[in-house]
Order: C-alpha cells, then sequence, then structure tokens
C-alpha cells in the first residue's frame, strides 16, 4: 500500500535571468558551446502536486498563461513519467497557475520541471539525493538541473555544466520587459559568429554591476536587434531609466534591467509582459 500525504505539496518554480552569454564555439554534434550566468530571480509560477483520489495516472489542470498543446509534451508530465519509469508512488493531481511567459528566455519550462521532480520526491519519500535529481532533470532539458540547487551558477558546454559562483544582487531591483515577440533557438544561433572571450565571464561578473555594461555583453543581441529593432529599444529605454545594466536574457525575447531602486515604469512598455521585484 502506498502511503498518501495528507497534505497538497505546493511550490513555487521561479524564471532564471542570463547575466552575459557567450557563444563560444560550434561543436561536430551541431550544437553550440556557451558559458553564461544563471541567475534566479523572484517571478514564479505555482505548482501543487497532491495524491489522486480519482486518477488512474495523473490530471492535469493550469490557469493563467494559456499553456497550448498535449498535456504529454509538457515538461511537467515528462518529469512525472521520468520518476514513474524508476518509483513506485501514487497517481497524483497537478495544477499548475502559469505566470512565467513563454519564449522569453527565462527558462519557465525547465523550472516547472525541476521543481516537479522536487516535489514528488518530498511528498513521497522517494530518498533521491540532489546529484540524481540533478541527473533526471538533465534529461529533460539542458539547464533543467539548474532550478535543482537554484543558486547563481557558470553554466558551461552546451549550458549544462555548472560551477557555483560567489554573486549576490540582493537589493538590487529587477524590471524585466518580454515584448510579443517569439524568437525560435535556430534563429538565435543563425546570427552568432561563434568566438572565445577573453576574460571569462566568470571573471567579469566580480566586477561592480555598474561596470557591467561595458564588460559583460549577449552574444544574440546584434542580430536579434537588427531584426527586431523593438527588442533593442526596450534595452535602451531601461538604461535611459537610470539601470545599472540590462541585457536580454538567453535567446530572448526578455530584456532586464537591474537598478538600485525601484524604477517608474508607468506609461511604459504597455504592451509587454513586465515584472519589478526587489532581488532577493
Amino acid at each position: 500500500m502506498f502511503f498518501l500525504h495528507p497534505l497538497t505539496m505546493r511550490i513555487y518554480p521561479n524564471a532564471k535571468i542570463n547575466i552575459g552569454l557567450n557563444v563560444t564555439e560550434r561543436r561536430p554534434d551541431g550544437y553550440h558551446n556557451i558559458e553564461t550566468i544563471f541567475y534566479p530571480i523572484g517571478l514564479y509560477d505555482v505548482l501543487s502536486i497532491e495524491p489522486s483520489e480519482s486518477a488512474a495516472d495523473y490530471s492535469f489542470s493550469s490557469s493563467g498563461i494559456e499553456i497550448k498543446g498535449n498535456p504529454e509534451d509538457n515538461l511537467i508530465i515528462k518529469a512525472y513519467r521520468l520518476l514513474r519509469t524508476e518509483y513506485q508512488f501514487p497517481p497524483i493531481d497537478i495544477s499548475l497557475l502559469k505566470q512565467i511567459p513563454f519564449g522569453a528566455g527565462l527558462g519557465g519550462g525547465s523550472a516547472d520541471a525541476a521543481f516537479t521532480l522536487k516535489a514528488i520526491n518530498e511528498l513521497f519519500d522517494l530518498h533521491i539525493s540532489t546529484k540524481e535529481l540533478e541527473y533526471f532533470a538533465a534529461k529533460l532539458g539542458a539547464d533543467c538541473p539548474f532550478f535543482i540547487q537554484n543558486k547563481p551558477t557558470f553554466a558551461t558546454g552546451i549550458g549544462n555544466i555548472f560551477t557555483p559562483v560567489n554573486l549576490s544582487l540582493q537589493g538590487y531591483w529587477l524590471l524585466l520587459v518580454k515584448p510579443d515577440i517569439h524568437i525560435s533557438t535556430a534563429e538565435a544561433y543563425a546570427g552568432v559568429t561563434p568566438k572565445v572571450p577573453e576574460i571569462k565571464l566568470s571573471e567579469l561578473i566580480k566586477r561592480p554591476v555598474g561596470e557591467w555594461k561595458n564588460l559583460i555583453f549577449n552574444d544574440f543581441e546584434p542580430s536579434i536587434f537588427h531584426k527586431h529593432p523593438k527588442i533593442a529599444l526596450i534595452k535602451r529605454e531601461l538604461y535611459e531609466m537610470g539601470a545599472l545594466y540590462a541585457s536580454m536574457s538567453g535567446s530572448g525575447s526578455s530584456v532586464y534591467g537591474i537598478f538600485k531602486k525601484a524604477p517608474n515604469y508607468k506609461g511604459k512598455f504597455v504592451d509587454c509582459f513586465t515584472f519589478l521585484g526587489k532581488i532577493q
């Protein structure tokens, strides 16, 4: 018999931003090696998981931002399926309040998957180690393992080799802006000529945030800004508003600014998704 936990497990998968992104080389397998800094931010989905009293396998419901397509293609369900191949636990009911936008370079789907692994592990006392959780997460996506420990990380390889970094942006404010523009991964990489930077990002982030503007870059920006001037305009406006540092996150299309104090963006970015929060 299974032990049914009396409470719903409610968790808050968070987004991440990329601080800098260097495409360093094209690999023989067609992928690219990169280096970037993953940094967790306080934009969350809300995920609830509980043992099911009626489902034969699982039930899944969502609210908030619309999730299209077959639930079986959702990384949450893929995470559930992955653990079911290795461990025994009851059917579950899953509900998701989706607040992290898609196609934004924020890792929302990867976060949902990683937090699903952690929640099922805790809910049913599966005693899966952190290392094992990262192993499972890697089967779901290159950046999924980041969200297992969810700490500032220097990522290399295809974005799947992680080294912890001593970086804290606590006390700064983050303004995130995402226009209604979709950029495919193929489109992003097509505009980049790989090159190895003279100084690694893991060294550059040791400089004061106010110096990052002239030191830390996202290699996807030049070609994407050329094709989508609106994204370039958002970055420029963030600097005009007083951002210490502004950048596109990942391959976009979201752009963020880091500020010393909360910026007033009333009347700006009215046709975009926006998020403002103090970094913890």
